[in-house]
């Protein structure tokens, strides 16, 4: 592995390592939108290719399945909207904890968004399961 490429991996770990001790040991207010702006780039991930051809959930599992079915793709589409909705609805709560007490600021966007993204995550996957099982994809 080059070192560019080890640089690029951990490069996310070094900005929230870096945004954390700017946080805890200044007063910059700014500070706390990041977690608005990695919600909000996200939010727009989704949005943005929810009205492509192909959206960002259908690249991904043709990536893992190739001869997906077209049942399967509508499912993915579905699943796009579904997320699209997620991310949008955590981008805004993250945004008003901003001008929140800092405890509430730090108890949502340091573990219950978390906590609910996993959910979303378990609930997705238990309902692609059976999605699977009855539509044979």
């Amino acid at each position: 592995m080059k070192m560019s490429n080890k640089i690029k991996a951990i490069l996310p770990v070094l900005i929230t390592v870096s945004v954390i001790v700017l946080f805890h040991y200044t007063q910059w207010f700014f500070v706390k939108f990041y977690p608005v702006a990695a919600n909000f780039c996200l939010f727009m991930m989704f949005f943005v290719t929810s009205f492509h051809k192909e959206t960002i959930i259908q690249r991904f599992a043709k990536v893992i399945e190739p001869d997906i079915k077209p049942k399967a793709l509508e499912y993915t589409r579905k699943l796009t909207y579904i997320w699209t909705g997620i991310t949008f609805l955590n981008f805004l709560i993250s945004l008003a904890t901003v001008y929140m007490p800092e405890k509430v600021w730090a108890l949502y966007n340091g573990c219950i968004s978390y906590i609910l993204i996993g959910l979303v995550f378990a609930i997705e996957y238990v309902v692609r399961i059976n999605f699977k099982r009855k539509h044979d994809c």
